[in-house]
């Protein structure tokens, strides 16, 4: 994602977790960020970083992901010559790099053990060891990680350490996913939209029209606000006819009679819906018989459309309202 975005969305799920981010910043304690792929993760601690007293010291990233288990302690506390197999020269650390400043490791989840424990005492104690070294080093190095796993379920399995998790989550902060941003989706859309367009060197940004709203807020988005952004830059380009509102949006680019191997990897038809059924017991009365029908489409459709209410509302003939207004009367809430 964009590391230079503006933090956009009005939904009170988004700015709920943007307080808690503005609240945590001042404080040298740890921080847990929380999400789906996509989320902006990234964004949320240099966030934190920047609105934090160490603004104008290093923010440094490291993928725990993108590094083999063997060479995951020499990146994060350093190596001195000699230490292994192809260490030819001392080399410092991420944790040395970041020193009065931020170190944020993403994809936390990642971490072997053995390293695990050596990150224990870099926050418990504020000093490291090279690997091969003999004295430790003092650093003054505040820690932010994220991961989208569940570091908790983890802990009771025995894959992560629970006085880590302890140490790390003095605040816990969660970030929704898109398809549960309600409003945020055209906000984006518009706001990469308009950049697009700016980088195609075209004069004016005509916006979306309602095809193409329909289609961005009906999606679930898996692959949240990257995705998005990729599904706007992409509907841009290839809309022709640049002063009308962009209306075609193509969320599978890979979609064509062409694709090489789509007669084999053609899906299995997906699994019936479920149903609604009346109660095995009658009711009392007609009205009820009705009420418990109803209550039984609602509840289908809502497990069909994986809790997206304004795709089951499309579904069930409704207003948005009209839905928000069946779901608190039949008390259908999300678990």
């Amino acid at each position: 994602m964009d590391r230079d975005v503006q933090f956009i969305g009005q939904s009170g799920a988004f700015l709920d977790a943007v307080e808690r981010t503005s609240r945590a910043a001042p404080v040298r304690r740890p921080v847990l960020i929380i999400g789906e792929r996509g989320t902006g993760k990234e964004l949320i601690a240099q966030r934190l970083h920047r609105l934090s007293p160490r603004w104008g010291e290093p923010l440094v990233t490291l993928n725990c992901a993108a590094l083999p288990e063997t060479l995951i302690e020499a990146e994060l506390f350093g190596h001195e010559a000699g230490a292994f197999t192809g260490a030819t020269r001392a080399r410092a650390g991420k944790f040395e790099e970041a020193d009065r400043g931020t170190l944020f490791l993403d994809e936390l989840g990642n971490l072997s053990m053995a390293a695990q424990e050596r990150l224990l005492r870099a926050i418990e104690y504020g000093e490291i060891a090279r690997i091969g070294a003999a004295c430790p080093i003092e650093v003054d190095v505040r820690v932010i990680a994220a991961t989208n796993a569940d570091l908790p379920a983890m802990a009771q399995a025995g894959a992560f350490r629970a006085d880590l998790l302890d140490r790390l989550s003095f605040e816990v902060i969660t970030l929704p996913p898109l398809r549960e941003r309600e409003g945020d989706v055209i906000d984006l859309a518009d706001y990469y939209g308009r950049r697009m367009a700016s980088e195609l060197g075209r004069d004016i940004w005509p916006g979306f029209g309602p095809a193409a709203v329909a289609a961005l807020e009906g999606h679930d988005w898996p692959g949240n606000v990257r995705e998005l952004r990729n599904v706007v830059e992409r509907a841009v380009y290839r809309w022709d006819r640049k002063d009308e509102p962009v209306d075609e949006v193509v969320f599978d680019p890979f979609a064509s009679p062409w694709r090489v191997g789509a007669a084999a990897s053609v899906a299995p038809p997906p699994a019936p819906a479920p149903q609604p059924t009346l109660p095995t017991s009658a009711p009392a009365s007609l009205r009820e018989t009705v009420e418990a029908y109803e209550r039984g489409l609602i509840a289908a459709a809502l497990e069909r459309h994986r809790w997206n209410q304004r795709k089951v509302a499309q579904a069930l003939g409704l207003s948005y309202d009209q839905l928000r207004h069946c779901l608190k009367r039949h008390a259908l809430a999300k678990d």
